[in-house]
């Protein structure tokens, strides 16, 4: 973590395949950030700050978005974000953007995350195991926040830096749907398809883009609507980390 740069594959030394403590299975505990560990989105208020609140809403004007609170198509979603980031940061120094999300991760952790859903990564934490993010947030403001909670890594997106400045484009497909299940795969040393050896893997997650997540998870947890549940998963409910 600690703002460096990340390896291109998306893996680093903490997701190196390993065995657990004892020999056992490793046991690692996914987590989806935004309407799940946050109270609510995360990104557009960031890009907002980040880019001026004057050339957010020319940009969102542009891409016929009307302040992105129009329903977006989940199969253009991933084009509108590329786009949407390419005309607010094109150019923009990362080291800049690094600073705003590091603050930004701050602001987050004081009182934007749901304490229940926070309790919960604490509890996989003192229990030794290994606690991810998985997301279709930055790495800006969700590397410095897993730093602040002791987290061993952050599977996120990632814009494509060239001479310290961003170019536009996005260095790896948005962490969304399929992705995250390929980003995580990577992270843990396993191979993209088949099943999941010597991990036992806890998956949270509260949208449409988390199914592929929970879908590759052993435990299962649904933070969404309730009417949505995806086949296989619970309800999350506080408490202590179940069985």
């Amino acid at each position: 973590m600690n703002g460096e740069q990340q390896d291109p594959t998306g893996a680093d030394a903490a997701g190196s395949a390993a065995a657990g403590p004892g020999g056992g299975p490793r046991k690692v505990a996914a987590f989806d950030f935004d309407g799940t560990l946050s109270r609510r989105d995360t990104l557009v208020p960031f890009l907002a700050q980040a880019a001026g609140r004057r050339r957010f809403a020319q940009v969102c004007g542009q891409l016929g978005l009307g302040g992105v609170r129009r329903s977006v198509d989940l199969r253009d979603r991933d084009r509108l974000k590329e786009q949407m980031l390419r005309e607010l940061f094109a150019g923009r120094d990362e080291q800049e953007l690094r600073h705003l999300g590091a603050r930004y991760a701050r602001d987050l952790l004081s009182d934007q995350l749901r304490p229940d859903v926070l309790t919960r990564l604490e509890d996989h934490r003192r229990a030794g195991h290994e606690v991810v993010f998985v997301s279709a947030s930055l790495v800006y403001y969700l590397e410095p926040l897993a730093d602040l909670l002791d987290l061993q890594g952050v599977m996120a997106v990632e814009p494509e830096v060239v001479g310290g400045r961003l170019t536009g484009a996005l260095a790896r497909p948005n962490v969304r749907a399929e992705q995250k299940a390929v980003r995580l795969r990577e992270w843990l040393g396993q191979s993209a398809a088949g099943p999941i050896d010597g991990v036992r893997l806890w998956g949270y997650g509260n949208s449409s883009g988390d199914h592929a997540l929970l879908a590759m998870s052993d435990h299962r947890y649904w933070l969404g609507r309730p009417g949505k549940v995806p086949a296989g998963s619970h309800v999350f409910t506080p408490g202590p980390i179940p069985d």
